[in-house]
């Protein structure tokens, strides 16, 4: 074997053993927000305040995250890499272990702002990071990679971390969190490589990314198609409820656990070669869901029909979304990608809000309508922008 064969089979290989701990990371920061709805009777009983008290939990990591991700972008910027990534798994240590100790919801609202802090200096990192590991033509499998840990914590995580909650107590499950994260920080210091961070000198000003074509337009179709999501997820077991499958909700998540990891497979496959087609098909099977539910009497083949178009719709909604705003910031990725961390955690919070609204409104029949509404603008946007944003071939 000649030397240039042995270089271009090196570098089509992945470094499967850094990859996947930045795939890890995802799975503990993903896992960090959810697990609280796993949990939250429990949760509310041994912090001795309402359940609707303890959800908040949730929404104040969201907050630390919206709050925080773009000014620590900009205050991190020349931070190697590495330190950057070991500073937000140390972070996650932290709250996880406050969280399993606290018997004060002040404290323990405290420590799950700190873990969203810490989820924002995350995300604005991975995607980028994953990135700058392999040569151009294997980063869009690379980063599909690594968000395998948004599929995995949902379809698996929070599951496993609600019956460990109720076998040994929700304290246990948030410990075992610590756990995670303290192993992972040695994965991290002993086999993901460093890089650089951005000298004072080149980096350009942090909102400047906006006036790079086809940054906006990425920016507002990861709003409104995030958004859509949320509202439908988070409200999943109160629309089966009132389509007569309130006992199903643990198999249909697991359904859309399963449709969302083939086809984060699926898109990790091709999204070097074919990101606007993925995208587009990604919005056309979610629309597609939501006419499913819109219109099911309760039938649960056809729900259940619905909930597998929608998981192969959204499973690679992260991976494709990180990479288009990726490439079309270009010298300005790094801030594009902190501008999309805030906007996704953002319709997170909003889709909860907007969700409680149309339920109290015109109750839960009215979510796939919601979510119909709100892809046709996503739909449109994606196919306006062919030129910048997403074109037919990437860059």
């Amino acid at each position: 074997m000649s030397a240039n064969t042995l270089t271009a089979t090196r570098s089509d290989r992945l470094p499967l053993p850094a990859l996947l701990a930045l795939a890890t990371a995802v799975f503990v920061t993903s896992l960090t927000e959810t697990l609280p709805a796993g949990v939250l009777p429990a949760m509310s009983a041994g912090l001795g305040v309402t359940e609707s008290a303890a959800g908040q939990t949730v929404t104040i990591y969201a907050l630390g995250t919206v709050l925080t991700a773009l000014p620590l972008a900009a205050a991190t910027a020349a931070w190697r890499r590495k330190r950057v990534l070991l500073t937000a798994m140390t972070g996650f240590a932290v709250a996880n272990t406050v969280t399993a100790l606290s018997a004060h919801y002040v404290l323990t609202m405290t420590a799950r702002a700190l873990a969203g802090v810490a989820a924002g200096l995350a995300w604005a990192l991975l995607a980028g990071y994953a990135r700058r590991m392999v040569p151009a033509h294997l980063q869009g499998r690379a980063v599909a990679l690594v968000m395998t840990g948004i599929p995995v914590a949902l379809a698996l995580g929070v599951p496993a971390g609600t019956f460990l909650g109720r076998l040994l107590g929700w304290r246990v499950a948030f410990g075992a969190m610590t756990v995670l994260a303290v192993l992972l920080i040695a994965w991290i210091a002993a086999l993901v490589p460093d890089q650089p961070g951005q000298r004072a000198g080149t980096r350009p000003p942090l909102l400047g990314a906006l006036r790079v074509p086809g940054v906006a337009a990425v920016l507002t179709v990861t709003l409104v198609f995030v958004l859509a999501h949320t509202i439908l997820y988070t409200y999943v077991a109160t629309f089966l409820d009132h389509a007569g499958m309130g006992g199903s909700t643990g198999a249909v998540l697991l359904v859309f656990g399963a449709a969302s990891l083939l086809s984060i497979w699926f898109v990790g496959a091709h999204i070097d070669r074919r990101l606007r087609t993925l995208t587009i098909v990604s919005v056309l099977l979610f629309a597609v869901a939501a006419t499913l539910l819109a219109a099911t009497s309760g039938d649960p083949a056809v729900v259940y029909a619905a909930v597998t178009l929608w998981g192969l719709g959204w499973g690679g909604a992260p991976t494709l979304l990180q990479t288009a705003v990726n490439d079309a910031g270009g010298d300005q990725a790094d801030a594009a990608q902190a501008m999309l961390v805030t906007l996704w955690n953002l319709a997170m919070a909003a889709g909860g809000v907007t969700g409680g609204l149309l339920l109290d409104a015109a109750g839960p029949a009215s979510f796939p309508w919601a979510v119909l509404a709100l892809l046709a603008p996503v739909a449109a946007l994606v196919a306006a922008s062919r030129t910048h944003g997403f074109p037919p071939a990437r860059r």
